[in-house]
């Protein structure tokens, strides 16, 4: 790009403000005096963060994209063998609006579940044969059985609860974070993002980075986005015949024109440019080392399951998580998509669990063998569950499944979390919540407690409106928390 046109489009509303006339130009000066009077802060409007002690210092988000079947995995419901290819009772929809997928259907035959569900630990938690490992580790967790969203479509569902609202331009969970209480790792970004091949159908819904980006916040707190191929970060490594000392010293040419920049126009953006590049600098010698396995022993390795050894798999991810969190990451994110089963579920659910199961289970087991895990707040789940009716043909062995969103069933661990807790009910039909509905921006309230921060005063003001991530909703879940 021609620099006088990169340098013209970096004019900002403020810049054009000071270059405008005398009584503009007073306004722009005063918004830069007294920022909150007008434009955005640069920093939280309650600067004590974190605003009481945390029980968590960071949180791994495990996103299981396409929404997970809430029944054939979590909401045992025994009672509806009984209907098996029945209607569903108008009583029981109530109206409630449904997708354009089964909207034309004739009727909605009522498809149980055919996977056995056993209770598992001191809990007594309900958990489906699909899930053997992490059976085994439900006194560590909470199982919420009645996550609602507004949402119905995957797109403004996974921005709604990556965000707060469905309408892209928010910042992210882990931007906000980053933002609200900065990184513990010079080295590393504050917010790191990893994606997961996925054993069901190739299709899955795409993910756009807006989902891990700053939205109005400055643009050092997105999330880093870590590939499984070649470099974890694009040109990570110096082109051939660039020394590191070459490299330090065109960056630290390249801050000094930075800096007149700023100087002269006033941009955050340019600091916030300044300070990724020298990140990036940094991340040239801690990245190799974070993802390199060589050093973990074989029995860790062999927790996580065969899996662990193939770069990009949730399995190898989750002992990245880890090694992340273990390095004082405060926000990674672990998408793994394919969970949107519309058909033929009994195919795809089996080889998607398969894919999580082990390595969800080892994940807990190996923060707790590190002392990690009472300061790190585990989050598994989707952005919305899935209908009791069927969706195209039904057979005992064979049914799909469309988006719900009026209940399904999300976990957490540690990090302030109580273990071995059952949350919340849903009726026979797992359509609507009978008991102690979270909303999403409860989820979200919830979270941000666990790490000190009160959600009603981490907020941002843009375009003369003070913006949070729960927006003006959400109540902190004190039941859920040890």
């Amino acid at each position: 790009m021609d620099p006088r046109q990169e340098h013209r489009q970096l004019l900002t509303r403020r810049h054009f403000f000071g270059r405008s006339a005398t009584g503009i130009g007073t306004a722009a000066l005063a918004s830069l005096l007294q920022p909150k009077l007008f434009g955005s802060s640069q920093e939280p409007n309650d600067s004590s963060l974190p605003h009481f002690q945390p029980k968590a210092k960071r949180v791994i988000f495990l996103f299981m994209s396409g929404a997970p079947s809430q029944m054939d995995l979590w909401d045992y419901k025994p009672a509806m063998d009984k209907y098996f290819d029945q209607d569903l009772p108008d009583s029981v929809r109530m109206g409630q609006r449904i997708t354009t997928m089964t909207s034309g259907q004739s009727r909605f035959p009522i498809a149980p579940s055919m996977y056995k569900f056993q209770q598992y630990g001191q809990s007594g938690t309900w958990v489906s044969e699909l899930l053997p490992h992490m059976a085994k580790r439900v006194d560590d967790i909470t199982v919420v059985k009645t996550v609602h969203t507004s949402a119905i479509n995957h797109d403004p569902a996974i921005t709604f609860i990556q965000t707060g609202a469905e309408q892209p331009g928010r910042p992210s969970l882990g931007a906000w974070l980053s933002y609200g209480l900065g990184s513990a790792n010079q080295n590393l970004p504050a917010f790191v993002v990893l994606h997961s091949s996925w054993s069901a159908k190739r299709d899955a819904q795409a993910l756009f980075a807006r989902l891990w980006g700053t939205g109005f916040l400055p643009s050092e707190h997105q999330g880093v986005s870590l590939r499984s191929k070649g470099d974890p970060v694009l040109y990570l490594s110096d082109p051939k015949g660039v020394s590191p000392e070459a490299r330090r010293r065109m960056l630290d040419g390249l801050a000094k024109l930075n800096g007149k920049l700023h100087q002269k126009v006033g941009d955050p953006e340019i600091q916030a440019r300044i300070a990724q590049y020298e990140m990036a600098f940094r991340m040239q010698s801690s990245v190799p080392e974070l993802m390199d396995f060589a050093k973990e022993p074989d029995h860790v390795l062999d927790m996580y399951g065969p899996d662990v050894r193939k770069p990009g798999t949730f399995a190898a991810n989750c002992l990245l998580a880890r090694r992340l969190v273990e390095r004082d990451v405060r926000f990674v994110q672990i998408f793994h998509r394919g969970w949107d089963q519309h058909d033929s579920m009994t195919r795809d659910l089996p080889l998607q669990c398969k894919d999580i199961d082990q390595p969800c289970a080892a994940l807990i087991q190996d923060l707790k063998r590190n002392g990690l895990f009472d300061d790190t707040l585990i989050v598994w789940g989707g952005e919305f569950g899935r209908t009791i009716y069927c969706q195209g043909p039904l057979s005992r062995t064979n049914y799909g499944r469309d988006h719900h969103p009026r209940c399904y069933s999300m976990w957490l661990a540690g990090g302030g979390i109580r273990g071995g807790l059952s949350y919340g009910e849903t009726d026979d039909f797992c359509y609507n919540i009978v008991d102690k509905p979270v909303h999403i921006h409860d989820l979200n309230a919830t979270i941000l407690h666990c790490l000190g921060i009160d959600h009603e005063r981490l907020i941002f003001r843009y375009q003369g409106r003070d913006f949070r991530l729960t927006d003006v909703h959400g109540n902190v879940v004190h039941d859920l928390l040890a």
